[in-house]
């Protein structure tokens, strides 16, 4: 199942203060237009400057005057009031009072839906951070602020606080996060960079996958930078950065560009898309996607500036077995052909 886009992970509210608005502390006037937001929250999101007023930041105890613009950013996760706790491992890559990063592996659903209440890595969070103050009533508070697929693998960013949690969302609603992939595609783009701008959406033949609109009729914008980092022939390793985040991002995106990412079966990469039709092609084929036997994409690395130090962090994970399995049988075949050809 596909969740929700990353970017869907907050809210964005713009509210315009009446011409006969009394002076009243921003705090106390936000509290009155957006009921169902918690005081805590509030207070984490301006402190976190993820509230403007008139395009500028504020303090909580600014008044609020007639005919003020004022823009909130709010993170919007999921949250399950009765998530079960679960002693699962979780590799752990960085943890302090405000966020961890999690190196998720394959195989292992982010947050509990239809069919997978159990065994997802929020389970997971909610058994490691019971013991924290901002955990509530078996709630895991706050929690994510953005997600990747089942069978992606890598690096994940979780807040711990109402401020980071803001504060985070709002770099995700910025794009000012920094985050690469490492896919493995069939064949080799034209250019070894590039752009890919193509709204995506549910495609209309079939609502489990995710669909590319150029000209922008259905769907939400979308852009992914690409770079060719190494040419097998039929196949390449390429780089992934992201300015938006959207369900499926790359995998549909690089459908599009005519290059599927390998052993992908939602959107058509687990079949044999280049090379030869001879029968040790079709052999090396099928034994690297016994190898690699998931689409092959890794969540490689994350930067952003730290909620509270307000540091430019960067983290870095290494490519899991079976990606780096199947990247050198890859690596092999490619290095074969090139001396075949000398």
């Amino acid at each position: 199942m596909s969740g929700p886009d990353s970017d869907e992970l907050f809210e964005h509210h713009r509210i315009q203060v009446d011409k006969g608005q009394a002076l009243l502390r921003l705090d106390k006037f936000l509290m009155d237009r957006l009921p169902n937001v918690t005081r805590n929250k509030l207070q984490g999101a301006i402190k976190a400057e993820s509230v403007r007023v008139n395009g500028n930041v504020i303090k909580a105890s600014y008044r609020v005057k007639p005919l003020d613009v004022i823009t909130i950013t709010l993170a919007n996760p999921p949250r399950e009031t009765d998530v079960l706790p679960e002693n699962i491992p979780l590799d752990i890559m960085f943890e302090d009072s405000e966020l961890l990063i999690v190196n998720k592996p394959a195989g292992m659903v982010v947050h509990p839906a239809y069919n997978n209440w159990t065994g997802t890595l929020v389970n997971a969070l909610v058994y490691h951070l019971q013991n924290l103050p901002t955990h509530r009533n078996g709630e895991i508070r706050p929690g994510l602020v953005h997600r990747i697929d089942k069978d992606t693998s890598g690096l994940l960013v979780i807040a711990k606080t109402e401020l980071s949690m803001a504060y985070l969302a709002r770099q995700f609603y910025d794009h000012s996060i920094e985050r690469t992939y490492y896919a493995l595609v069939w064949g080799v783009p034209a250019q070894p960079k590039g752009t890919i701008v193509g709204h995506i959406g549910r495609s209309l033949k079939d609502r489990k996958v995710m669909a590319v609109y150029p000209d922008g009729e259905f769907g939400k914008p979308a852009v992914t930078h690409y770079e060719v980092l190494e040419d097998f022939s039929y196949c390449s390793l390429i780089k992934c950065n992201l300015e938006t985040g959207r369900t499926h991002q790359i995998r549909a995106h690089m459908k599009y560009l005519g290059h599927p990412l390998f052993n992908d079966a939602t959107y058509g990469g687990d079949k044999i898309l280049k090379g030869q039709q001879t029968g040790s092609y079709k052999a090396f084929v099928q034994n690297t996607f016994e190898a690699l036997p998931r689409q092959a994409l890794h969540a490689k690395s994350l930067g952003f500036v730290h909620p509270v130090s307000h540091e430019n962090i960067h983290f870095e994970s290494d490519l899991p077995e079976d990606f780096k399995a199947g990247l050198e049988r890859w690596r092999q075949y490619g290095n074969m052909l090139a001396t075949r050809s000398n």
